[in-house]
């Protein structure tokens, strides 16, 4: 039986029936899950609540609420919600983000290991008002926060993972809690086009945005591309941030994101399985066309 993978959607404004319906076709094609992100001027939890009520049986989540958005007892309202009117199907993701969004809103923010485990306790201590809230899964990158998100959550979710690393990192969660249904994702950027060329220099200008971020590069070095890391920021320090996406190596790349052909593709998704991730989402790219282009591209693949 193949392994679906879910899917990682985006709603801009003039196009979220659009996305609906993108949702609405996922499930009918068997795909676990769609996920959401605060982006394109949508809120991820609205996002969420309206796929839920069009559709039955796909899963649907955050990935991921910025937890100092919203007050945790007001985000702990409306998950529960979400998560009643979908008959458990809401995964709900929650992340500190990074500086340069919490310096764009104005946010003083604490240490995030700290605020993460005040935060979503007084999510359960708001159950008793509340009702049964969803499963929480901590956005994660570096083995800490892995660790935090095993002791008070109920998953992780990646976004830009090393694949090669990830099985080294999973070593750290307890057995128990991955027999229990541990939620374990990871958003892979992904372009299928067998014009390898097109397809990675796609990726190559949205995962520059993440280079820009000391969080990212942080984790990037600890799962093995010291070098790679060293001399993107020398570039950034240089004010030379045209070059990032020449300093990207295909080593690199290739562990983080998938591009190539529908079968490269395909036996990607199924190494991300393998690697230990039990949900792969899927964030598609297409190099002729958006989002819906893309999607189309990643349907095709697994007809």
């Amino acid at each position: 039986m193949t392994r679906m993978p879910a899917i990682g959607l985006a709603a801009s404004s003039g196009r979220r029936l659009q996305v609906i319906e993108l949702a609405k076709e996922a499930e009918k094609r068997g795909f676990e899950g769609i996920y959401c992100p605060t982006a394109g001027g949508t809120d991820c939890l609205a996002l969420c609540q309206a796929i839920a009520q069009a559709t039955h049986t796909i899963h649907v989540g955050t990935s991921i609420q910025p937890i100092y958005f919203r007050l945790p007892a007001e985000l702990a309202r409306g998950a529960a919600f979400i998560h009643e009117v979908s008959g458990g199907r809401f995964r709900l993701g929650i992340g500190v983000t990074h500086a340069p969004v919490h310096a764009a809103h104005g946010l003083n923010v604490g240490k995030p290991l700290g605020d993460m485990r005040a935060y979503v306790a007084a999510m359960r201590t708001a159950e008793a008002t509340t009702g049964p809230l969803p499963p929480i899964v901590l956005a994660t990158l570096r083995t800490k926060m892995l660790a935090l998100a095993a002791e008070i959550g109920d998953g992780a979710v990646w976004a830009n993972g090393s694949r090669s690393y990830m099985p080294t990192q999973l070593k750290t969660i307890p057995q128990e809690k991955r027999e229990a249904g541990f939620f374990l994702g990871d958003m892979v950027p992904t372009v299928i086009d067998a014009d390898e060329a097109a397809a990675k220099a796609v990726l190559k200008k949205t995962l520059a945005l993440y280079c820009r971020l000391p969080n990212y590069r942080n984790y990037w070095k600890e799962a093995g591309y010291v070098e790679e890391m060293a001399a993107i920021e020398a570039a950034i320090a240089a004010g030379d941030f045209a070059s990032l996406p020449g300093l990207m190596t295909d080593r690199w790349l290739a562990d983080n994101c998938l591009f190539g052909s529908p079968t490269k593709v395909r036996d990607g998704v199924e190494a991300w399985f393998d690697a230990g991730i039990t949900t792969p989402i899927i964030v598609p790219s297409s190099t002729s066309g958006g989002q819906a282009k893309a999607v189309a591209e990643l349907f095709a693949i697994f007809e």
